[in-house]
């Protein structure tokens, strides 16, 4: 779809021509307004892939392309875990293309009182729009569904530089993390009817490009 927008022309698709991966009325109006008014803000769609979804991705770490069809195919995937994840892009109107990206999922326990975390991941802006306070406003939208959807807490993983920059976003810092990575040559036994790609270790956007 093409419309003159306040910004000249434009091929951006409105959330009702999309195959959006939940509903977008779980992204507050407030966050909305505060975002610049030629960029908009919404679930991940399941034609993103063309937009450019795994280059946003790639300035956390270095991303494989699996194609087309293996992107749609994790999207469903993840998708038919309802309630599980709630991945999100930030869109700019005029080239229609992802230009922010974030994503929290709920991990349910059995302790307190079945209670469900939520965990933050893979924040990341593209270059050409850092400085626009677009991290924050993907946090803040994270943040809120996962507050929405009854999480007792709300976690994420980053590096001692990136502390100062979620201090503002309200998290504090609390223990450590660890990691143990599989090694690179490993069998693979994916369970049935789930997609398995090789996972490459990522690191946390540095304040500047959030």
């Amino acid at each position: 779809m093409s419309f003159l927008s306040p910004y000249g022309p434009s091929s951006f698709t409105p959330d009702d021509g999309l195959d959006l991966f939940f509903s977008p009325e779980l992204i507050p109006d407030q966050v909305k307004k505060q975002l610049p008014g030629d960029l908009h803000i919404r679930p991940l769609a399941s034609s993103d892939y063309h937009r450019g979804h795994l280059a946003v991705l790639s300035v956390l770490t270095v991303v494989t392309d699996p194609g087309e069809d293996a992107w749609v195919e994790q999207f469903r995937t993840m998708r038919a875990t309802s309630g599980t994840y709630y991945p999100i892009v930030i869109v700019d109107k005029a080239s229609d293309k992802v230009v922010g990206v974030g994503c929290v999922f709920m991990e349910r326990k059995f302790l307190r009182g079945l209670g469900i975390v939520g965990h933050i991941e893979d924040i990341a802006v593209d270059k050409g729009q850092q400085g626009k306070k677009l991290g924050l406003r993907i946090i803040q939208v994270l943040t809120h569904i996962s507050e929405q959807a009854g999480c007792y807490k709300t976690i994420l993983n980053c590096s001692d530089a990136n502390i100062p920059f979620y201090e503002k976003c309200g998290f504090i810092k609390k223990e450590n993390e660890m990691a143990k990575y599989a090694p690179d040559q490993r069998p693979q036994t994916p369970l049935p009817g789930v997609m398995t790609l090789t996972p490459l270790p990522s690191r946390a956007s540095s304040p500047a490009r959030l």
